[in-house]
């Protein structure tokens, strides 16, 4: 998702509980499991430790009916990750919700952007 870092963009966050929520970062370490296969190479992609990486993964692993995540242990054939059906739909449900938001608020977006100060070249 390219993005001009100057323009304005939503982070959308959806809080379903004090200790449960989905947002941007959640969203693309699914992503990013889904891609590499293994959720510690999802966190080293994104600057996270294996620990933290994990730590996500079951908590989202927790917050829904079925899992997001299903895993197999490493050893001498290697471990992986995939996301589970449950896990396709919680992703596809949060981008969607992004994508509707920005939609729904391009106008607002664009005021903001036109309220802004001009800041040559980033300083």
């Amino acid at each position: 998702m390219d993005h001009d870092p100057h323009s304005p963009r939503l982070r959308i966050r959806i809080i379903f509980g004090e200790a449960e929520m989905m947002g941007p970062g959640k969203a693309e370490l699914l992503e990013r499991v889904d891609r590499t296969g293994s959720i510690a190479a999802a966190g080293r992609e994104m600057g996270m430790s294996y620990k933290r990486a994990w730590e996500l993964i079951g908590t989202l692993n927790t917050m829904f009916q079925a899992p997001v995540v299903s895993s197999t242990r490493g050893g001498p054939g290697g471990g992986g990750a995939v996301l589970t059906d449950t896990g396709r739909q919680v992703l596809r449900l949060y981008r969607a919700f992004e994508a509707e938001s920005a939609k729904a608020g391009a106008a607002q977006l664009a005021g903001f952007t036109a309220l802004l100060r001009d800041i040559p070249s980033g300083k």
